[in-house]
């Protein structure tokens, strides 16, 4: 089967042809030797099967970029059968910067000239023949987001011959070329054009090899060519490709622009970033999504489902949309999964007679698993609408209008793109920080990542927040989330504001970005995406959490003497006994040993999800089910609230009533495993992304933060007056920094040395 690699700049449409090519045959695996995300597929239009492989998206292949690193290795140590070029036709010109280096290399090449409906809408034309002449490599005009030219640039690429590299370079540098090539080809190396044009750029990836640097520096005599070889570059494409596009008749001001003055205006771009964040969370998370007023006053509010005199199957029914008011999509699809759930749950208890077996498979496997599953929609809800924000191009005004912001705290845009990806999953997040040019910003910003909490976490935050609304008689599920999402993006600009200005000070890059039309989402495109997700949740659950859970209740439910335990009798077991060995250490963060005789179960929760972040919520399923069993022996009959609600926040309410954590204690709760160490994944590519030896000042640097956010969130929500104590706490810290900045206070180990003299 050949191979084909997909390479082109950011926001070319690489992944829209990418999903266009491989639909559900894409899967994620690692590069070799990388311990990050490499997207693979097969295309299966053609006579014969076709592996795609998706490339990072550079500008060029210089290795400036840990990204462009890895497209360059894979083009020439990879050995693909061919490179489809992906090039923007609204944006040609720049574009085939890239490609000008790709004709170096000894690697067949076709161009996919996409996005030309937006060209012939704009009133532009692109003359794709004489392209190809000038080029001198197959052209095929695509457009990746309609579907339209993919089987005719397949069928030519499968045509494909092996082919010479050539230089567009002019004929001044002909002499030093050859001297160059001739080195290469005597070491035995492929590809000696590219590489002999890369040592004349002095590229320190081709001075590592041996007898390079002597090479060099006898061929280009000093003379640094960086500059003239890339401004050579650009006047080839300006003087060849210019009159392969005629411009037409468009308006003055395009639709975009339009939509820009709105979005990216000075003021209330940041406003209106927020009130969208606030209206994807209502319509994910609210209870109170439509709520007519005018009907509640004329009776004293809307009655709720109990009081509207159904049958027990109707009232379930009718339960799942409305409750005194209507629920929001996320929630009706909440309730809907987690009614099918209750029924499968409830009957696999009642079908198995022996008393652990029941409570092993029901209450230990499937209420764990049901836990996490339960919040399945909710979490390919909010994936959808960053999805669509992402592809329609408003991500990237978000990340042009948020430099401003950003780099005043040391980071430039660009650093958002991979902190917003972090909303999805951390693992893909910490891999895009590959396109950071500076050590420092990517350092920064892989430590913030985890703030901005991904899928995982979000049963934690929606289970906890309706366990503190319906318990308590408190708040507003959607508003709690929300609020703890805002806690979680303030604390990342406040760690990277710190790290900016201590550990990891240094210049701020430019930030240079493409910005994209805006335009519609493809919808098959949005469907892979969330389909992708679901398998990545789906396997985690039956995988890492399905051991979790059968781990948890089997230490739950037995003895150090290896003896069964019934529920009655939890506080004796083995898991037991090493949460309250633990316990303590939580107990300035609310969720320590100022709980009751089953504060211990917070502590547990907040380990497991070390693992997987999935896993807090499963070990709320697991032990409050064992809690929900025993009713009256844990301080009190359960509360009527319990009877027939959701799986995740009805073990939320039976570990609040058996441990009367207070509603501070559980936003501590909350905060802590939204700042703390992420999921083993995320560690394992932080690790693999960081430069050796920095990982472990993250992992230390996660500890701490989520300690002192907790801490501060658990005192100021209980004590009013502990904020003039975290008031001086901040105003000492700052003016530390700030005379060790303005260079007042000398490092300690300088004034060792100086008094060691």
């Amino acid at each position: 089967m050949k191979t084909f690699a997909l390479a082109g700049n950011p926001n070319c449409g690489k992944t829209t042809l990418f999903n266009a090519l491989t639909g559900s045959t894409a899967h994620v695996g690692n590069w070799p030797g990388v311990t990050v995300d490499k997207r693979e597929g097969v295309y299966k239009g053609g006579a014969e099967h076709v592996s795609i492989v998706d490339l990072p998206g550079i500008y060029s292949l210089s290795p400036y970029t840990p990204e462009e690193v890895i497209s360059r290795n894979y083009i020439l140590d990879g050995k693909p059968d061919g490179i489809i070029n992906i090039i923007d036709a609204t944006n040609l010109e720049r574009n085939l910067y890239l490609t000008t280096q790709l004709l170096e290399i000894d690697v067949p090449i076709i161009v996919a000239l996409n996005m030309m409906d937006e060209v012939e809408k704009s009133g532009d034309k692109i003359d794709v023949a004489a392209l190809e002449r000038e080029l001198g490599v197959p052209v095929v005009a695509v457009s990746a987001l309609k579907g339209t030219g993919i089987k005719e640039l397949m069928k030519r690429a499968a045509a494909l011959s092996e082919r010479e590299g050539k230089s567009v370079l002019s004929g001044a540098f002909d002499e030093k070329i050859t001297q160059a090539k001739e080195f290469f080809a005597g070491a035995g190396i492929s590809s000696p054009l590219f590489h002999a044009v890369k040592l004349l750029e002095n590229d320190e990836l081709e001075l590592e090899h041996k007898g390079a640097k002597e090479a060099q520096a006898r061929i280009t005599a000093g003379e640094d060519m960086e500059a003239a070889i890339a401004d050579e570059r650009y006047k080839y494409i300006s003087s060849h490709f210019s009159a392969s596009k005629q411009k037409g008749k468009r308006e003055a001001i395009t639709k975009s622009d339009k939509i820009d003055k709105v979005l990216t205006h000075r003021v209330w771009a940041i406003p209106i970033f927020v009130v969208i964040l606030f209206a994807i969370f209502h319509v994910t998370f609210s209870e109170d999504f439509l709520y007519i007023g005018a009907w509640a006053s004329l009776g004293g509010g809307l009655p709720a489902v109990g009081e509207l005199g159904l049958s027990e199957g109707m009232e379930t029914f009718v339960g799942i949309f409305y409750d005194g008011s209507v629920f929001s999509p996320g929630v009706i699809l909440f309730n809907a999964f987690d009614t099918l759930f209750g029924l499968i749950q409830g009957a696999v208890g009642e079908a198995i007679t022996t008393e652990w077996l029941s409570g092993l498979v029901a209450d230990g496997v499937l209420g764990g698993l049901f836990a996490v599953l339960g919040f399945l929609p909710q979490i390919l809800m909010l994936f959808m609408w960053f999805s669509i924000l992402e592809d329609s191009g408003y991500m990237a005004r978000i990340a042009f209008v948020l430099d401003r912001i950003f780099r005043r705290f040391g980071l430039s845009g660009r650093s958002f793109m991979p902190m917003i990806m972090g909303f999805g999953c951390s693992v893909p997040a910490m891999v895009n920080t590959r396109t950071l040019a500076d050590e420092k910003e990517r350092i920064a910003t892989v430590r913030v990542i985890p703030f901005f909490s991904c899928g995982a976490k979000l049963p934690i935050l929606t289970a906890i927040a309706g366990g503190i609304v319906q318990f308590f008689g408190i708040g507003n599920a959607d508003l709690i989330t929300y609020g703890m999402y805002l806690l979680g993006i303030c604390t990342a600009i406040i760690c990277v504001l710190l790290m900016r200005n201590t550990s990891l000070k240094g210049e701020t890059p430019p930030f240079i970005m493409e910005l994209p039309a805006y335009h519609m989402p493809s919808f098959k495109n949005l469907m892979l995406h969330l389909w992708d997700k679901t398998k990545h949740f789906v396997k985690k659950a039956f995988t890492i959490i399905f051991v979790s859970t059968v781990i948890i209740w089997l230490l739950s439910h037995l003895s150090f003497d290896w003896r069964y335990l019934p529920d009655e009798e939890m506080n004796r077991s083995i898991l037991a006994s090493l949460g309250m060995l633990i316990q303590p250490i939580f107990t300035p963060l609310g969720f320590g040993s100022q709980l009751g005789v089953y504060g211990w179960v917070f502590a547990v929760a907040a380990l497991t999800g070390l693992v997987a972040k999935e896993n807090v919520i499963a070990t709320f399923g697991t032990l409050g089910a064992c809690l929900i069993a025993m009713g009256a022996n844990v301080g009190g009959v359960m509360p009527d609230v319990l009877l027939g609600d959701e799986e995740g926040i009805t073990s939320v309410i039976a570990m609040i009533t058996a441990t009367g954590i207070t509603v501070p204690g559980l936003l501590a709760f909350i905060a802590f495993n939204m700042t703390t160490v992420p999921c083993f994944a995320a560690c394992a590519t932080a690790k693999a992304e960081l430069k050796k030896g920095t990982f472990y000042r993250t992992a230390l640097f996660w500890i701490v933060s989520s300690f002192a956010i907790s801490a501060a969130v658990y005192t100021l929500g209980s004590w009013w007056w502990t904020s003039f104590l975290w008031a001086a706490v901040i105003a000492v810290a700052t003016t530390i920094i700030v005379l060790k900045n303005l260079g007042i206070i000398k490092p300690l180990r300088r004034r060792k040395k100086e008094a060691t003299k």
